[in-house]
């Protein structure tokens, strides 16, 4: 592999390592589904302490899947893409093949 083909794969990889966490995976369909959400808002949404919901907004942030903006006191939290919706809808198609392989093997 070449160095330009390593960086490209790198960088995917980055952003499906900050994806893989059911905390960030249920952040960023919040924020697909109901558009900008406050950290205290996704602190209630995901059920941990408002530090664990900062370093998971965090590494979504470092991956450029998400963008914040500062309002007083309050930090907003919205995607910076659209299409992760896309990405979404593919894995679930990926779950509905398996789930049917495996009931043709059981039969």
């Amino acid at each position: 592999m070449n160095a330009k083909d390593r960086a490209k794969y790198t960088a995917r990889a980055k952003i499906m390592k900050a994806l893989a966490h059911p905390a960030r995976l249920l952040i960023v369909d919040e924020l697909t589904n109901r558009g900008e959400r406050c950290v205290c808002e996704l602190t209630e949404l995901v059920g941990s302490d408002m530090s664990t919901v900062s370093r998971h907004l965090s590494q979504l942030k470092e991956a450029g899947i998400v963008e914040d903006e500062k309002r007083g006191q309050m930090v907003f939290y919205q995607l910076r893409v659209k299409c992760l919706s896309s990405l979404f809808n593919c894995i679930e198609s990926v779950q509905k093949c398996n789930v049917n392989e495996q009931l043709k093997v059981l039969q």
